[in-house]
């Protein structure tokens, strides 16, 4: 039961948890599991606080948690893949809620450390994991049941995906899927929950001009590194609250170009430099952070080093004030990454 007394201290509604996870690697190719023996197993050890409806924000998501998870995690094949040490942020939504039956999902962006990593003459098999650090990526859906006032059982299934964001050759990455089970408790008190009406939403209409950098690979295991920028113009209708749909054009720079044609013994002209696209995206917002997924079609000059008609990209932005946004976005042909960016987004309108 939750006691009817407002937070005072940082430890009220604060858990640490702890989830024990075993599963099996899905692999892009059915040769990668060739080199492994056992199933990945990981611990999960999460400290996590419970909001209180503090803002609109936090009781327009059904009170969400938020809080850092520490994982340890085998691979499945010690001598080839080592093992991993990841520290991620994560938020949590419950997308039920009853009394002592909740359901869940989760999802958290970090860095990670593996212990192995391809090299040519010391670990050849190794062509998952090019580098030592890497982006860890999780997402969960489960359950958790109220055993007391101070502990739950959680239980659920876990995705996890590991990679260098193309920084370092090979990054096929490695992915997994486990079943997890443990328990969490309260450090503190359980304090109840604000309720407040909030006013009608008026849908608007935006318009913004965004200017990124990124980096890349040819994926050909050298060392190069090419220079890859872009800028967009989009409108975004904000339909709801916390839900926007929008549409804009793309004009993408990308260095590699002249050094990939001249491989595949292609002829280049500056204009090649270029590619040019128009795009649709959905964005789920919650105060000042949003998730963007953007779907894009090349139109005009199109892209000469990956030769597909589409393009993705996965964008988690911060607004810094009203009319200025800081961005982090991965670039992509479907499920295969082409360069992470980092970019600037001013408001016109």
């Amino acid at each position: 039961m939750k006691h009817a007394l407002s937070q005072q201290k940082f430890s009220d509604n604060l858990k640490l948890g702890v989830n024990y996870h075993r599963g099996y690697n899905l692999p892009e190719y059915s040769s990668f599991l060739l080199t492994v023996n056992d199933p990945i197993q990981s611990l999960d050890l999460t400290i996590l606080k419970e909001t209180v409806g503090k803002t609109p924000w936090e009781q327009l998501f059904n009170y969400p948690e938020y809080g850092l998870s520490l994982f340890y995690t085998s691979f499945g094949s010690g001598a080839i893949y080592g093992n991993e040490l990841a520290l991620t942020y994560f938020f949590k939504i419950y997308l039920l809620d009853r009394d002592k039956f909740k359901l869940y999902n989760r999802v958290g962006i970090g860095l990670s450390y593996v212990s192995k990593k391809y090299d040519p003459e010391t670990n050849p098999t190794n062509i998952a994991v090019g580098s030592h650090l890497n982006i860890h990526f999780n997402a969960q859906f489960g359950g958790t049941f109220e055993l007391t006032d101070k502990i739950n059982l959680n239980a659920g299934l876990s995705f996890d995906h590991l990679s260098n964001a193309n920084s370092s050759e090979p990054n096929i990455g490695m992915n997994s899927l486990t079943a997890f089970t443990g328990l969490s408790y309260y450090l503190g008190k359980r304090t109840e929950r604000k309720i407040v009406e909030l006013p009608k939403h008026e849908p608007r209409n935006r318009f913004y001009l965004f200017g990124s950098v990124g980096g890349k690979h040819l994926r050909s295991l050298s060392g190069e590194y090419f220079l890859a920028n872009s800028f967009s113009l989009e409108y975004v209708r904000e339909i709801g609250r916390i839900f926007y749909i929008g549409a804009g054009v793309d004009v993408f720079y990308d260095s590699s170009v002249p050094t990939f044609l001249e491989s595949e013994g292609k002829s280049f002209n500056n204009q090649d430099y270029f590619q040019t696209g128009v795009h649709v995206s959905q964005t789920l917002r919650y105060n000042r952070f949003s998730l963007s997924l953007q779907q894009g079609i090349y139109v005009g000059l199109t892209n000469k080093v990956e030769d597909k008609l589409m393009y993705n990209r996965g964008i988690i932005k911060c607004n810094l004030s009203d009319n200025f946004s800081v961005r982090l976005a991965m670039k992509s042909h479907l499920h295969i990454l082409d360069y992470p960016e980092i970019g600037i987004g001013i408001k016109l309108k």
